[in-house]
């Protein structure tokens, strides 16, 4: 099987989109993994979509900024200049912390640093979508997990959690659903 990991579609070829969540506070261990996982996102290529602000979301930009990746913010409010300064494509939302959906929905595969309640609630998206999650010291939701066909991992270190993402990049990703919706 090909190690290529860009997705194709009958139209088009692209880059995959790697969404970073976390607090937009955190400690300097969780910023430096951050970083490093950002960095790892440009080796893949892909490109780097976060919630654009500070914390885990500026250290995972700036990785990925110094690797070459493109940078994409998604901002909680109306401002551009909220963005921290390693964002590329700024797209103030509006819609506070319901952008999160849209962060989740941007990805192709979502990495989790770290993070508090709202990183809790993107990553429960992200697996209700059928968004494959890598964590790296995050919440242990694989303890409430009833369908082991769910699509997460912890990993231990960032080097771990880019080695998954590369493998779900390359052997293809699951199909997208809505778990527990009628499908019609």
């Amino acid at each position: 099987m090909s190690s290529e990991i860009h997705q194709t579609s009958p139209r088009r070829t692209r880059r995959p989109c790697v969404a970073v969540i976390g607090a937009s506070q955190c400690s300097p261990r969780l910023a430096q993994w951050a970083e490093e996982v950002g960095e790892g996102i440009a080796t893949l290529p892909a490109d780097l979509v976060c919630g654009g602000l500070g914390g885990v979301m500026e250290a995972a930009a700036r990785g990925a900024k110094r690797g070459g990746a493109r940078t994409i913010g998604l901002l909680p409010g109306i401002h551009k200049e909220a963005a921290n300064p390693f964002i590329d494509i700024v797209l103030p939302t509006g819609m506070g912390q319901a952008r999160n959906v849209l962060v989740v929905l941007a990805a192709d595969v979502v990495v989790a640093v770290g993070g508090e309640l709202g990183t809790l609630s993107e990553l429960s998206l992200a697996l209700k979508h059928d968004i494959p999650v890598v964590g790296v010291d995050t919440w242990p939701v694989e303890g409430w997990l009833e369908d082991p066909s769910i699509p997460f991992s912890q990993a231990k270190d960032p080097q771990e959690a880019l080695r998954i993402v590369r493998q779900w990049l390359t052997s293809g990703l699951p199909p997208r659903g809505v778990r527990g919706a009628e499908t019609t």
